[in-house]
């Protein structure tokens, strides 16, 4: 009973699904099929047909893309609450990225037929879906003009903060990054090699703006790496 409350505070939570009755969240969830992913396995892969879409209900997934010159860049987070695949799922097309579990995660996805009853039967959920895409675009051309006209230490900081922003707990040393995240899964973030990442995070590791560990990154001046990064 206790994971079923936990997935309907998910769906409560959740931009897409936000807005809607109790019994509605319950019929939503009866629609859906859940899935267990232990740390590191693929959820589904770029260019397979896009069957499903997928809400995170517990954990975290690494979406990446390989591009034309067989490098991999990481695209986005996605954690609890948050939607994954819904636009092409929608179109009936395939998965524009890979989708891999970053630590133990739980998921519950709904077929592209479901997902179209559900959107007819309650049309806040195209209409919050919209909000969520066109919030998704800007962050993205946000990301590409970052990647044009900044320094690429500049991008691996707004990188850390972008993720500390939606993934940061307070400690007593500052904010830490809660998510398993190596220095190459940075640097495949913030667009770089994992030497310039690693050059950088041991500068600032110097002036006691961040703390690192393995898979594990403190910001302990928050405010000096905001003013880095502008």
């Amino acid at each position: 009973m206790g994971k079923i409350l936990s997935m309907v505070d998910c769906l409560t939570k959740s931009d897409v699904f936000k807005g809607l009755a109790e019994d509605q969240y319950d019929r939503i969830l009866d629609r859906g099929m859940n899935k267990h992913l232990p740390p590191h396995q693929f959820l589904f892969c770029q260019s397979d047909p896009a069957s499903q879409c997928y809400m995170v209900t517990k954990g975290q997934l690494k979406l990446t893309k390989l591009n034309e010159n067989g490098k991999i860049v990481t695209i986005r987070y996605v954690g609890s609450g948050e939607l994954t695949a819904a636009v092409a799922v929608i179109k009936n097309g395939v998965y524009p990225v890979t989708a891999e579990s970053v630590q133990e995660t739980e998921v519950v996805g709904w077929s592209q037929p479901t997902m179209m009853e559900l959107m007819r039967q309650f049309p806040e959920i195209a209409i919050n879906l919209l909000g969520v895409i066109l919030s998704r675009i800007e962050d993205i051309q946000q990301r590409y003009l970052e990647v044009c006209t900044e320094q690429v230490d500049q991008r691996i900081a707004r990188s850390l903060l972008r993720l500390m922003r939606w993934k940061g707990n307070k400690n007593k040393k500052g904010v830490l990054i809660d998510i398993p995240l190596s220095r190459q899964s940075l640097a495949d973030y913030s667009g770089t090699t994992l030497y310039t990442v690693s050059r950088t995070l041991s500068a600032w590791e110097k002036k006691g703006w961040i703390e690192t560990g393995r898979e594990r990154i403190i910001v302990t001046d928050p405010h000096a790496l905001v003013a880095f990064a502008e």
